[in-house]
């Protein structure tokens, strides 16, 4: 069955962490008949946010009325210090986590999953200039600095902005096998060795 992918956008959100995955789910599902995945983007309420150095993203849905999420993606950013904090956003966040197949930060979007206790314990990623406020957030986490991304459970971390990119393939090929993902890098001209994924 096709999947639900929501990418969770707010005010600052770095620009790559949220187009890198919406790319790569996107194109993977459009080479297969649009057949994978169904993307979209998902936001507190449906203004207009202004990401990262400006960029004007319109989400599609906000939390009212967004579909059943079958994998949530969380932006990082420098935004992510006001989400962290932002009750709505971290209710939100528990309640789709609950039913997801997987639940993933890009960057510091890791700061979202920390402040609900979702990283107590375990392995995390994040940008290499959040590390030191995690350790803060989660003391109890176990940052794995050298990696591109890493998975708990059902709950996918990765390192600084284009991490994302090689996360997003990883979760692909988890569901859809190595053949898309290839054909999907071939597609979008990425080389997968070069920028660290595991093929």
């Amino acid at each position: 069955m096709k999947k639900n992918v929501a990418i969770l956008l707010f005010d600052n959100a770095e620009v790559l962490d949220f187009a890198g995955p919406f790319e790569v789910f996107s194109v993977a599902s459009e080479l297969k008949n649009f057949e994978l995945f169904n993307v979209f983007t998902v936001a507190r309420d449906s203004k207009a946010i202004s990401a990262v150095n400006g960029l004007s993203v319109n989400p599609k849905y906000n939390f009212q009325d967004c579909p059943p999420v079958d994998i949530l993606i969380i932006s990082g950013g420098v935004g992510t210090r006001q989400a962290m904090v932002d009750k709505e956003t971290l209710n939100w966040v528990e309640q789709i986590h609950q039913n997801t197949l997987y639940t993933v930060s890009i960057c510091s979007g890791s700061r979202i999953l920390g402040a609900l206790g979702l990283l107590d314990n375990k392995k995390y990623c994040t940008h290499q200039g959040v590390y030191e406020h995690m350790a803060e957030i989660v003391p109890s986490g176990l940052p794995q600095k050298e990696k591109r991304f890493v998975q708990e459970g059902k709950i996918f971390t990765s390192g600084g902005i284009s991490a994302g990119i090689d996360l997003s393939f990883h979760i692909v090929s988890l569901l859809y096998g190595s053949h898309t993902v290839k054909e999907t890098a071939d597609y979008m001209e990425y080389n997968l060795i070069s920028n660290g994924s595991e093929w």
